[in-house]
């Protein structure tokens, strides 16, 4: 089994290249099931879910071809994908199981198809993410539901229509689903309580490119006028901020200087304000943004939100540098009810870390010290990493196929810049 093994203690600086965002790509990539016409999608990242989702479109009848690659789904940075035949509405569970994204065929699917049938989805244990919200508003728009066996069966053999979709709590990934189906629906739809993330307005305006009708997206509130049929398009997958605000930290926690080239500061309020609260400083340049530290790295209080506050895709990171800061930080996970998985790993490397409910208080410590440890989740995977970085000795990271689904080339990036780290069997 693969493993990462990291002598701590080099100061990193240099570039860093940001890959396209898997949390953008992947419902990018699921956008084409609704047009006859081809789609090339381009910036697209290397990594497992992209090849996962890549089998899971094969299944369904879609054809994809990689640009500049020898045929494996992760050899090429662009891609195109031919839905003009969907052969099967059924995406099964030995694909599906691999990653919680697969859910998002289900909007598309039954949009042009009129049926899907969608394995229950899997992916990391991260706490109880209910699909219940995808499906209402799938409901909403005229789809009838059905779970058996494991299974969710929507069907819509006369077409979805225009409906008013509200919803409880913020939901990327049923905003995700509903914009895509809606796209299609006969009549106006309203997305009410959309999520907000920039990965909803990278759809939508991929979406917009393949001829869909949507305003508002950004915004609580996105309006979609449903169009007859979408047409092929090649849209650019937009840079990854939860990448370069690992790497962001990658810069603090070393007291190093980095250039993030590609990323968009503006994509990461909340993690950059907490960052230069942290010590680090931060400035938008032409090719991308800068991080350096100021030599210090104080505490800070986090409450992780929907977009635009803070991420919890960011919350298990900044833990790793609350654990070297000067004082004490207290982090609160709002979104996911099991996300304080790594907090032991963590510890095993020394930090200080005390969880109450739904909050984690961190004591910065001196040093950390190099320890075995064991990824539990993807965005814990880069907080053991970032820790063995600055650890006194040698860490070893176990249990790397939770780092591949996020990372691209993780350990490559990070050699360039002065790390000392390699990928390892045994």
């Amino acid at each position: 089994m693969e493993k990462l093994v990291i002598t701590g203690g080099n100061r990193l600086e240099g570039d860093i290249d940001i890959s396209g965002a898997k949390n953008a790509a992947l419902p990018l990539m699921c956008a084409p099931l609704l047009t006859e016409e081809p789609v090339t999608l381009t910036n697209l990242p290397r990594l497992a879910d992209i090849s996962t989702l890549t089998d899971l479109l094969n299944h369904l009848g879609a054809t994809v071809t990689i640009a500049g690659g020898n045929g494996g789904a992760l050899t090429g940075r662009s891609m195109t994908f031919d839905a003009s035949n969907i052969a099967d509405t059924v995406a099964p569970y030995d694909i599906v199981r691999k990653m919680r994204a697969s859910i998002i065929v289900l909007g598309p699917l039954v949009a042009r198809a009129g049926e899907a049938i969608v394995s229950l989805p899997g992916g990391c244990a991260i706490g109880n993410r209910p699909i219940d919200l995808h499906l209402k508003a799938l409901e909403a728009l005229g789809a009838d539901i059905e779970l058996e066996d494991g299974y969710v069966r929507a069907s819509a053999p006369n077409g979805l229509t225009g409906g008013t979709v509200r919803f409880p709590l913020v939901s990327v990934g049923a905003t995700e689903n509903t914009l895509m189906a809606a796209a299609l629906a006969k009549g106006t739809s309203v997305i009410e309580n959309a999520a907000r993330e920039p990965e909803i307005t990278d759809l939508a305006n991929c979406l917009i490119a393949m001829g869909a009708k949507i305003e508002g997206a950004g915004t609580e509130t996105i309006t979609v006028e449903g169009v007859d049929k979408l047409h092929g398009c090649t849209y650019a997958v937009m840079p990854d901020r939860i990448e370069a605000g690992s790497y962001a930290i990658a810069a603090l926690m070393t007291r190093g200087n980095l250039l993030l080239k590609n990323a968009r500061l503006g994509d990461m309020g909340a993690p950059m304000d907490v960052l230069a609260e942290a010590g680090g400083i931060i400035t938008e340049e032409a090719g991308g943004v800068r991080v350096k530290s100021n030599g210090h790295i104080g505490g800070f209080n986090i409450v992780t939100q929907p977009f635009p506050a803070f991420p919890t895709d960011m919350q298990a990171q900044f833990m790793a540098l609350a654990s070297i800061a000067d004082g004490a930080s207290v982090i609160t996970e709002a979104i996911f009810e099991n996300r304080f998985m790594h907090v032991p790993e963590l510890c095993r490397l020394g930090a200080d870390i005390t969880v109450t409910g739904a909050s984690a208080t961190i004591r910065g410590v001196k040093s950390l010290r190099g320890a075995q440890v064991m990824a539990t989740d993807l965005r814990a995977s880069m907080s053991l990493v970032l820790a063995g970085l600055v650890a006194d000795g040698e860490t070893t990271v176990n249990r790397l196929y939770h780092l591949d689904r996020g990372y691209e080339r993780l350990e490559d990036k990070l050699r360039t810049v002065g790390a000392q780290i390699e990928r390892v069997n045994g």
